[in-house]
């Protein structure tokens, strides 16, 4: 594991300076990739996918296409459970099965990220990921684009949110999926605007690879 990131879940980037992180989550479906793909692509920005196990094996295509887009990957295990609930041998088949798997599918190793599914994580859960060699990598604001229009969530909505949260080195999580209800891809959506809104803002775009220095 890399040296110094060990015993915590980092939720934002340590840093005085004026970047931020934009990271999404590839668990449900792959409905919003190609759009979030083209927009990073047309604004020159890298962000960072954590990817599950079974995303890679449904949608082979969609992540093999974010790994050719240049974008950064991470491990969100095989099959998105909650951690607290696992053993400490099943939460490391889950980090590193879906390692193997990332790696089998798209040739990149989502090494030494790792997004615990829903959040769910305590100290033990992160001593155990950790003793495989891989850093949590929480989040300083969630969009909430996810719980989709039914919840009332707007793009408007995501962008204000994620301004409110707005400082130096924040880690943004936003999701690949659409919203299993009402079908929308709100994140997707709002993305051309969350990163003109940063970029006004006098912010650029890093990778979680920044924590390493």
């Amino acid at each position: 594991m890399p040296a110094g990131l060990g015993g915590t879940e980092w939720n934002v980037i340590p840093t005085s300076s004026r970047v931020a992180a934009l990271t999404f989550d590839a668990g449900a479906n792959a409905d919003g990739v190609a759009r979030i793909l083209a927009t990073l692509e047309r604004d020159h920005v890298r962000a960072t996918f954590f990817l599950t196990g079974n995303f890679v094996e449904q949608y082979p295509a969609e992540a093999r296409a974010i790994v050719a887009a240049g974008m950064r990957v991470g491990d969100h295990s095989i099959s998105h459970p909650y951690f607290t609930e696992l053993t400490d041998s099943e939460i490391r088949q889950q980090v590193l099965g879906a390692r193997d798997e990332i790696r089998a599918v798209t040739g990149a190793d989502p090494w030494p990220w790792f997004r615990f599914p829903y959040f769910d994580r305590d100290s033990r859960t992160i001593a155990v990921v950790n003793s495989v060699g891989f850093v949590p990598i929480g989040w300083t604001v969630d969009t909430l684009g996810w719980e989709g229009t039914t919840a009332g969530i707007t793009v408007s909505s995501i962008v204000q949110r994620v301004l409110d949260y707005l400082r130096p080195g924040a880690i943004i999580v936003m999701h690949c999926g659409s919203n299993p209800e009402d079908h929308t891809t709100l994140d997707a959506d709002a993305l051309p605007s969350v990163i003109s809104a940063l970029r006004a803002r006098g912010y650029s775009f890093v990778t979680m690879d920044a924590l390493l220095g």
